[in-house]
């Protein structure tokens, strides 16, 4: 006999056993009950629980429903009107050759926003990374209050951080990166210091019985760990700002938000369909480099066949 014939057998028997329990089971479960209080009594009040919270979770999906005024009707005419937008946005089109340049510029504006504040947000948040990192700050009073630091600067959401430095510095490109590299600088932080916290103490541990300082074990036993990480996680935030930089863009933190804007506000549904593919090209793009550097960085695994 092959053997997946006595796998086929074997699984066989198996149903026709647990066929044969359950009945026998069922029938022996008052007395089980009684001899077993305990246990059974901790499975209903679990069961009970599990119920209890589905139930809950079901009203308040209701009642959100409810308090957003939330209408199947209202998303059938919006679906009616979406179709017709986009009738009028094919073929999509610049109007004349000057305003195509002019989109790409503000392309090139909206990548320089988003390089520049992602970059700017890593280098400021990389030594708050190591102050708020559990293995590396012995102070845990200074390790909680740089984290609750960086939990409320990351606790403003981008768009109000450019409403703010708009205030501040004026409109235009600048405010756009003050307002990414503000924003990212609480993120990269929290993230940062989650990657010191994850490394192998063991090379750390070499670095300090070869008699090396603290900064010596820094640069030999946490920062090759880590790197890899934090490089991969600055790529994925510079082509997520990409979009965020388009968002901010609107309210007046330059770059090729500013066109997206202006066209829809005078209805020229064709230059808005060209602005949206040319954003998402772009995306696809640094996608696609960012790709091919974090694979550089942290090596690409190969499945042996």
């Amino acid at each position: 006999m092959t053997e997946t014939t006595l796998g086929a057998g074997a699984l066989a028997g198996t149903r026709r056993i647990r066929s044969a329990l359950g009945p026998a089971a069922l029938a022996n479960r008052p007395a089980l009950e009684k001899r077993h209080p305990e246990i059974f009594a901790g499975s209903r009040a679990r069961r009970f629980g599990a119920v209890a919270i589905a139930v809950a979770l079901v009203g308040l999906l209701l009642l959100a429903f409810w308090r957003l005024d939330f209408s199947l009707g209202r998303i059938g005419t919006g679906i009616g009107q979406l179709i017709h937008f986009t009738t009028l946005m094919v073929p999509p089109s610049p109007g004349t050759v000057g305003r195509f340049w002019l989109f790409m510029n503000g392309l090139g504006e909206t990548l320089a926003i988003a390089l520049l504040g992602t970059l700017g947000a890593a280098v400021l948040a990389f030594p708050f990374g190591f102050l708020a990192a559990r293995n590396v700050v012995p102070v845990r009073v200074f390790q909680l209050l740089t984290r609750r630091f960086l939990d409320t600067v990351r606790g403003v959401d981008t768009l109000i951080w450019a409403l703010i430095w708009i205030n501040v510095v004026g409109l235009g490109p600048f405010a756009g990166v003050l307002a990414i590299m503000t924003s990212d600088f609480g993120s990269f932080g929290k993230l940062f210091s989650e990657a010191i916290e994850t490394v192998d103490a063991k090379p750390v541990e070499g670095v300090t019985s070869a008699g090396g300082s603290p900064l010596a074990r820094l640069r030999f036993g946490i920062l090759p760990q880590i790197l890899p990480v934090i490089a991969g996680q600055v790529l994925y935030y510079f082509e997520s700002n990409t979009r965020s930089a388009t968002i901010i863009g609107i309210v007046g933190a330059g770059g090729i938000g500013l066109h997206l804007s202006e066209a829809i506000r005078t209805l020229e549904w064709q230059q808005v369909s060209l602005l949206v593919l040319m954003i998402l090209a772009t995306v696809a793009v640094i996608d696609q480099i960012s790709a091919r550097i974090r694979f550089a960085v942290i090596g690409e695994r190969r499945l042996e066949t």
